[in-house]
């Protein structure tokens, strides 16, 4: 994501009480002086800067959680560096054509390609990803999220000169590649054409599904019935559903919307502002001013729902998720077959959500399943200082959520999921980014990135879920909930928090047993039980101050039975690691490498393209899914 902490939202000035204004000092030596005792209690046994143990299914237990590689050593390259006895290769840079047949430009080094051309290729800024297979571990669909642009590098002449084709070159920059890539005695590969590539950017038409489809709030000039929409964009994370779909979530969609000199209260809590975050859309895309047309924004913040075997079937925003800068949406299921989706809100002292699917997941695939996330209850989580936690339900008429306080119905409730989040009380957290299920022990994780306005004048302070002011470094939150996933209470503790232990500020030396990191944002938990921790230091931070002995990203690797951490990977100058899924062998791994070369001003100079990096292609730098393999055919990680 953006990282710009001038434009960072932070719209959170409710005065519900944060874990700090109700902890007591006793929680708080708790979290400073006891707390693998507590987690042990908690958990039952496992260790403080590691995974949580417990017990699993005899399938994942016989292939064991285990790490097995050395650890790459931390260094300040313009390279991919994997273990020794791994390969990396690159698979799908920004660019690249998807493959659809009779339609596939080539990238031009020198950013000339035209709007046209980038609405068949790769978006940029690879983000997210999930392998689908077709033939097994051998040949399958990656969908693939592109977050944002850096429109210093998607033209020529960056944003010197500004055009309605510049527009809609940024807007086919963004959204979904749906990709066909096969392994053959080669590698892997894409294949070229295919009959399943498809992109999905911020002009593809989409339906609107759910209890806030046609409500008021969602009609505009160009569509007055409020169930269709243009477009999805600021793709972060996903999730992957049991019946074969794939849900990717709009993040900052707010700063691409030009807001009035003073915004309303709701504009004001959605961070809406005049200019927004500088992408211009609104000058030759006027459903992108809000000034003219206020309910655009509230088209945006959903969880999509794409078919990725189909090129022609419609994405759907599925509303009863909720409106938020939504980060991810990992899917489990409750042991009665009913859909749960953990999220995390991107955005500092934002929340954590929940959704429990009213319906049981049935056989038939998509067709059997089409409504099944369109029904069910929406919860925030609420931290208590105890180490306890409960699940608010965001329903109309339960209560503060009524009409007397703004909520005229329950679509108004899930458009307003912010508000009606304040109004319960619910738990303001450092930037919640993505969470993972434990596929064994059903606990759930979830990435603190960093805060660096926790416990500044006037913001909420250190407490006992986090616990450090000025927070950097970040840490990672890990629950079990009180029964099965659908459960309304859980128990939670510290899973790590993030640092450098050679570091003089307290603040930001950590507590990790094993290798160095901070700002952990991606995050995976694979079959067999190891967590995989992806880390988003921003370009103007690495290298310097808190993260002097850290000059790149990195993604590591966490055996739960040790509870040591080790760094698996290091990725090039300025960019971010995200993303990681495998094939169902375990033998092959993907991972994305977004924005290569980020400059401080996350802009990058258009006369100086590769000033900070020439990954992956010694030219102009590339977003591009890897793919990772074991030199001896064995499982990733071992």
């Amino acid at each position: 994501m953006a990282k710009d902490f001038s434009l960072m939202e932070d719209s959170n000035r409710s005065d519900n009480p944060s874990i700090h204004d109700v902890s007591d000092p006793a929680r708080r030596r708790f979290v400073q002086g006891s707390l693998a005792s507590a987690a042990a209690a908690l958990f039952g046994g496992g260790l403080l800067a590691g995974c949580a143990t417990g017990a699993g299914s005899t399938k994942a237990a016989n292939l064991g959680r285990d790490i097995g590689f050395a650890s790459v050593p931390m260094r300040a390259v313009d390279d991919v560096l994997v273990p020794p006895g791994y390969t990396a290769r690159v698979l799908n840079r920004w660019g690249d054509p998807v493959g659809v047949a009779g339609a596939m430009p080539a990238f031009k080094p020198d950013a000339t390609n035209t709007a046209d051309e980038q609405a068949l290729q790769a978006g940029m800024h690879h983000d997210s990803v999930a392998y689908y297979p077709i033939e097994g571990s051998r040949r399958g669909l990656l969908a693939i999220n592109h977050e944002y642009t850096d429109d210093g590098l998607l033209h020529p002449d960056g944003m010197k000169t500004w055009t309605a084709e510049k527009v809609r070159k940024s807007q086919a920059a963004h959204g979904v590649s749906i990709i066909e890539v096969q392994a053959d005695a080669q590698g892997w590969r894409q294949v070229l054409p295919s009959r399943y590539a498809r992109r999905i950017t911020a002009a593809t038409p989409m339906r609107i599904s759910g209890p806030a489809a046609g409500h008021a709030m969602m009609r505009t000039a160009a569509d007055p019935s409020g169930t269709r929409v243009l477009g999805t964009l600021n793709n972060c994370a996903h999730g992957e559903t049991p019946w074969g779909t794939y849900l990717t979530c709009e993040e900052n969609f707010i700063g691409y919307f030009n807001g009035p000199d003073t915004p309303d209260a709701h504009g004001k809590r959605w961070g809406l502002r005049k200019g927004g975050w500088g992408y211009r859309w609104h000058e030759f895309d006027e459903r992108f001013d809000a000034t003219r047309h206020p309910n655009e924004p509230n088209r945006f913040g959903w969880v999509v729902e794409i078919d990725p075997f189909d090129p022609k079937a419609e994405p759907i925003k599925r509303t009863a998720l909720g409106r938020a800068a939504h980060e991810g949406a990992t899917v489990a299921q409750t042991a009665d077959g009913r859909v749960v989706v953990y999220m995390g809100e991107d955005a500092r002292f934002e929340y954590i959500y929940k959704f429990v699917s009213r319906d049981r997941v049935k056989p038939g695939g998509f067709a059997a399943n089409r409504d099944l996330l369109d029904h069910g209850t929406l919860y925030v989580a609420k931290f208590n200082a105890d180490g306890t936690g409960q699940w608010l339900p965001l329903v109309h008429g339960q209560g503060p959520l009524t009409a007397a306080n703004g909520f005229a119905d329950q679509g108004e409730v899930l458009i307003k999921a912010r508000q009606a989040s304040d109004a319960l009380g619910a738990t303001k957290m450092d930037r919640p980014e993505w969470t993972a299920v434990d596929p064994i022990s059903k606990e759930v994780y979830c990435t603190l990135t960093n805060n660096s306005e926790r416990g500044r004048d006037g913001r909420p302070g250190v407490d006992a879920a986090n616990p450090r002011a000025n927070n950097t470094m970040g840490h990672i939150i890990r629950w079990k909930e009180s029964g099965d996933l659908d459960a309304t209470r859980f128990q939670w503790t510290h899973f790590v928090l993030a640092g450098d232990a050679t570091l003089a500020r307290a603040e930001a030396k950590g507590n990790i047993r094993g290798d160095a990191f901070g700002s952990p944002d991606g995050l995976w938990v694979d079959p067999r039980g190891v967590l995989w921790i992806q880390t988003d230091v921003s370009g103007s931070a690495l290298g310097k101050g808190d993260y002097v002995n850290l000059p790149n990203n990195q993604m590591l690797a966490c055996d739960p039975t040790e509870g040591e951490i080790r760094r698996f990977l290091v990725g090039p100058h300025g960019c971010e690691v995200t993303g990681v899924t495998m094939t169902p062998d375990l033998r092959t791994m993907f991972v994305n490498i977004q924005h290569p070369g980020e400059s401080p001003s996350e802009r990058s100079d258009p006369d100086q393209p590769m000033r900070y990096s020439r990954w992956p292609d010694g030219a102009r730098p590339r977003s591009a899914t890897i793919v990772i393999t074991k030199n001896d055919g064995g499982i990733i990680g071992t």
